[in-house]
């Protein structure tokens, strides 16, 4: 029998779901949780996980044994690293050499430009991953041993370290109390910048570090997308820290000291790239720091890495392809690079399919559940874009906007596009061309 090879997009998909479906299974067993969860409980909270979400319909301590947590920790890590790259290094462990369809299934999955190189990438993935959760841990210790114990104190700070680096958001600070994730170290430098510095390094993306130590940190040397990816990265966690501390002082930040609201600020930059936690209550945003809030979740982390959204370089093709527009030029450039039309084409597309998602889950859940359209909005986007921030409302809405959650979060973690493409038929063009139409456009 003739193999049956699915496309490299298909295929992720079909992994993804596979993963969820076992980690659902596992979450299901008495011995996951202390009152026997649902099937759509676990499901939800397999699918957050492995999607790296965050978004809980059970608190995390409380709702799961310490089996159901580690599972959710190794349904984080697994989804964090993509498990193609899981598979690849047990293949390389056996010797098995990497053929050109698990190249470009592996190319794909990892975010990379080009077939060269792929293997090598692959192989760094997981050392450089676990070397950055470590020192994570090893710092969060220093806080969390003291006040939790050594065994508690070392368990809570890998499982945060791990969480964070995957952009995950899952806390186990329901410890202290259900639901409240890290709104206890606001004021702490140590918890705070561990926790920052864990989501931006995960967020990057794994070629973007590649090219950074290839280069060795010199700016003019690197590659087109590493370029854009450290601008528009700089540009979001500066500007957001700043406009955080200008809406929240009176909100969110008012009862807490110039430390506290200057790290807290930089966290409420930070976190919507997809991470998920908190250290103030999002209720207690304001319209100008929820909306804020919205427009950085949506466009979230960099291609390739631990992050969803719509993608770092995708805002930054659409905003040049703008300017461009602007001043009447038909092409557009990036640091002295010519961007080609395919990939503005593909930027418009992507856009396009994460609002239009978003929309008709919106519509749908404000339907079916008695949510304001602000609360609904929040998590929608919260869950396309695998970010994990709630308003507390996921809880208690219906099974049916549940499962929308679920469609968001599984479809987020794959790319929109690429979810949307997986029940299209491909085609291809006709050979000829058809005749012009004019259009007025604005």
């Amino acid at each position: 029998m003739k193999k049956i090879r699915l496309s490299p997009a298909r295929l992720i998909a079909l992994g993804f779901l596979a993963v969820i479906l076992v980690g659902a299974g596992l979450l299901t067993l008495p011995i996951a949780s202390p009152d026997g969860a649902s099937f759509l409980d676990a499901l939800f909270t397999s699918t957050s996980a492995t999607c790296v979400t965050g978004l809980i319909v059970r608190d995390t301590f409380t709702g799961w044994t310490t089996f159901g947590q580690v599972v959710i920790l190794l349904l984080i890590q697994l989804g964090g690293l993509g498990f193609m790259t899981v598979i690849t290094l047990v293949s390389f462990a056996l010797g098995k050499k990497l053929g050109l369809y698990d190249r470009k299934v592996l190319m794909q999955s990892a975010g990379s430009i080009t077939f060269s190189g792929i293997g090598p990438l692959i192989r760094h993935v997981v050392p450089f991953s676990f070397a950055f959760e470590l020192t994570g841990a090893a710092l969060l210790c220093i806080r969390f041993i003291p006040e939790f114990g050594w065994g508690r104190g070392i368990y809570f700070a890998l499982f945060h370290a791990i969480s964070a680096f995957c952009n995950a958001g899952f806390d186990l600070m329901g410890a202290r109390a259900p639901f409240s994730s890290l709104t206890a170290y606001a004021g702490d430098p140590l918890v705070t910048l561990t926790i920052s510095a864990l989501i931006v390094i995960g967020g990057l993306g794994f070629v973007v570090w590649r090219d950074l130590v290839h280069c060795r940190f010199r700016f003019s040397k690197l590659q087109l997308h590493t370029r854009l990816v450290l601008t528009v990265t700089g540009i979001l966690i500066g500007g957001g820290w700043l406009l955080f501390l200008l809406f929240e002082r009176n909100a969110a930040l008012a009862g807490l000291r110039p430390g506290g609201k200057a790290l807290s600020a930089l966290f409420l930059a930070v976190t919507p790239r997809t991470a998920g936690f908190n250290t103030v209550d999002m209720a207690q945003l304001s319209e100008s720091g929820n909306l804020l809030t919205n427009v950085l979740m949506l466009i979230g982390g960099s291609p390739g890495s631990t992050a969803g959204g719509i993608k770092t370089t995708t805002a930054a093709v659409l905003l040049l392809s703008t300017f461009a527009s602007g001043r009447g030029s038909t092409r557009v450039h990036a640091f002295r690079y010519s961007i080609d039309r395919d990939t503005i084409r593909q930027a418009s597309s992507i856009l396009l399919t994460y609002l239009s998602m978003s929309t008709a889950a919106i519509l749908a859940i404000c339907c079916l559940d008695p949510v304001s359209l602000k609360a609904t909005m929040f998590e929608v986007n919260s869950a396309i874009a695998t970010v994990g921030l709630s308003l507390g409302v996921t809880p208690t809405l219906s099974a049916p906007s549940h499962i929308i959650l679920i469609l968001l979060m599984y479809a987020g973690r794959i790319g929109g596009l690429t979810f949307v493409l997986l029940f299209a038929q491909r085609r291809s063009d006709p050979p000829l061309d058809r005749p012009s139409g004019k259009l007025l456009i604005g």
